[in-house]
């Protein structure tokens, strides 16, 4: 059957994106860990969207390895002896940096002592977002729609938001830092390093603009966070995120902040209090009690889902998903 444009614009839509979005990471990119041991440099990669988008630089030349075991929290991890293995082998280690792996500073000083290191915090040209501080934040006012950017309401911390990869726009140029970093351990490559980060930052562009159309209709909708983790996200399509359950993940929130979220809660009428994968969703039930509002997940890490060069914009699509089915019933009313 066919779907006419004028007659049935939603089902247009979706329709579209569902064929767009996956078409873009076929081909090669979803062969890129298959196959043979690679030949090329041993390279350890910190998290999942680090790993996904090092394979995506890496297609066709070899595979990262990735150190966090599935299910596992950057901010506890503790390394396996398979793990120091590959990082005293490593030529190249990619990592976010001490604010969200506290875990590898000083693996990195001491097993991964002679590999160069990509600390992508510090690259250059990173759209960069502070932390914000309490709990409890003030309405995004103001905001013009995506790309709006990170200097928005609550942003009073100093620490940065280390979360950089949920806006595609830093992705890409994560990507370009990785090819760069690649090149350097791997003259030999360094054309495919260069040609695949300009494949990814095409396809990345595309995934940005599907995305801020599919979420436009639920920007307005106020939920609530269960950690600070996705105002990349937020500021990157205009989201309105009014409050986090958790101080940092794996302290619970004392009495007064549970008081003070379900404050929040009735105030603002969120419409969806959301968990993450990691973490006990107990403590979100408890605030959501006798709210109204529905219990959603959101996972920043992509924490279900396979490694490799097809998580990222996984990742990406089923953040935008889970948004989408639990604020979609508020914005119909």
């Amino acid at each position: 059957m066919t779907l006419h444009r004028a007659n049935r614009p939603k089902a247009w839509a979706a329709a579209c994106l569902a064929a767009v979005v996956p078409a873009l990471w076929g081909g090669d990119w979803a062969k890129a860990d298959e196959g043979a041991e690679p030949e090329g440099p041993a390279v350890v990669a910190s998290i999942p969207p680090v790993h996904s988008l090092t394979a995506m630089v890496m297609a066709g030349v070899g595979r990262p390895r990735l150190l966090l075991a599935k299910g596992a929290s950057p901010h506890d991890y503790a390394l396996k002896p398979s793990d120091a293995r590959a990082l005293s082998r490593a030529k190249l280690v990619v990592w976010v940096g001490p604010g969200l792996e506290s875990f590898l500073g000083g693996p990195l000083k001491t097993l991964a002592r002679r590999a160069a290191k990509l600390e992508l915090l510090r690259v250059p040209g990173l759209n960069l977002r502070r932390v914000r501080s309490g709990g409890v934040w003030p309405a995004p006012g103001g905001a013009k729609g995506h790309g709006t950017g990170p200097g928005r309401g609550g942003q009073r911390g100093r620490v940065i938001d280390p979360h950089i990869w949920l806006d595609p726009i830093n992705a890409i140029t994560i990507a370009r830092a990785i090819a760069r970093a690649l090149t350097r351990a791997d003259p030999a490559h360094g054309g495919r390093y260069a040609a695949n980060a300009g494949r990814i930052a095409v396809r990345l562009s595309a995934l940005d603009r599907a995305l801020a159309k599919r979420l436009g209709p639920v920007r307005p909708i106020p939920y609530i966070v269960f950690h600070d983790a996705y105002g990349y996200f937020e500021g990157r399509y205009g989201l309105n995120a009014v409050a986090a359950v958790a101080v940092a993940p794996g302290r619970r929130p004392g009495i007064r902040r549970i008081r003070a979220i379900r404050a929040r809660l009735r105030q603002s009428r969120a419409a969806c209090v959301f968990t993450e994968p990691q973490f006990a969703p107990a403590i979100a039930a408890t605030i959501n009690e006798g709210s109204g509002a529905r219990l959603g997940v959101l996972d920043p890490l992509g924490t279900d889902l396979a490694p490799g060069p097809g998580l990222y914009p996984a990742l990406m699509t089923g953040l935008a998903d889970a948004l989408i089915s639990c604020l979609t019933p508020a914005a119909a009313r």
